[in-house]
């Protein structure tokens, strides 16, 4: 399947198998970042009332009408605001998930307003493995954990992913005529850290695209988007690619993983929520 095409960028642009609102950096809570989740709504629901308006004047639009209840509506948000708090102390930091748990679940209610009904939303992941935060100055290691991971961020992206998947669970109550999908990115991403060496993974705390050496490759002076001076060749032993994004062969298997449905709340497939086709027979 190719990527979906931007929103942001509508020239040339195929929105015929979906549409990314999605923005780098974005977070969930309005006010911090100059496209946030609210901001994307809106764009959305600014595109389906264009769809709409095209149809009505009997003008080809980028996505029929149907498209809209049977889409799958998916977002991955909370990571930026979580990273927002992350100097502050640790009951601030979790006096400050409320809010944005909130706000996404806001989101949800208004998109369901606007006709979605098919929902997948991800949890944050291990956010206390990356490189980027383990690299961080620290007086000792007492906050490390079994796996060398920052103890208390951990339980930050854990604590959010609890209260995210109450606030699914209080939703499935009130849009009863939705799909409402959760998806443990934390239990996945952990275990790529915990069990690196089942997906032939040599170096779980290590940036590949990074510089300084062990035990993280990482310096924040150093971006490897600046220069391909310290370009790594073996993606597939690294879990980090820059510190903070996964590599191409991380991400494949954190997709197979959200895929198989097994760490779904429901337990359903991502594959059962896509309407089949039917046939002109």
């Amino acid at each position: 399947m190719p990527h979906l095409s931007p929103f942001m960028k509508p020239l040339g642009s195929n929105f015929s198998n979906g549409v990314n609102f999605a923005i780098a950096g974005s977070t969930a809570m309005p006010g911090v970042t100059t496209f946030s989740l609210d901001v994307q709504v809106d764009q959305f629901v600014f595109f389906k009332e264009r769809c709409l308006d095209s149809i009505e004047r009997g003008e080809s639009a980028p996505i029929v009408e149907k498209a809209f209840p049977d889409a799958i509506y998916t977002m991955d948000i909370g990571h930026n605001d979580i990273n927002g708090v992350l100097h502050l102390p640790y009951h601030t930091m979790l006096e400050n998930l409320p809010p944005v748990i909130a706000e996404i679940k806001k989101a949800i209610e208004r998109l369901h307003e606007n006709g979605a009904r098919k929902f997948w939303i991800h949890g944050t992941g291990a956010l206390g493995c990356m490189p980027q935060k383990l690299s961080m100055p620290r007086d000792d290691d007492s906050d490390l954990d079994e796996h060398e991971c920052i103890a208390s961020i951990n339980n930050v992206c854990k604590k959010f992913n609890s209260l995210l998947s109450e606030a699914l669970d209080e939703l499935r109550l009130t849009l009863k005529s939705s799909t409402i999908v959760f998806v443990d990115m934390f239990a996945i991403k952990y275990d790529l850290v915990a069990n690196h060496t089942k997906y032939g993974i040599e170096k779980p705390l290590m940036t590949c695209c990074g510089h300084g050496g062990p035990p993280y490759n990482y310096d924040p002076k150093e971006s490897c988007m600046t220069s391909d001076k310290y370009l790594c060749k073996l993606g597939e032993k690294f879990i980090s690619w820059d510190g903070v994004h996964f590599t191409d062969a991380a991400n494949g298997i954190v997709a197979s993983k959200v895929l198989s449905g097994e760490y779904n709340i429901p337990r359903v497939k991502l594959a059962s929520l896509v309407p089949v086709p039917k046939s002109d027979d």
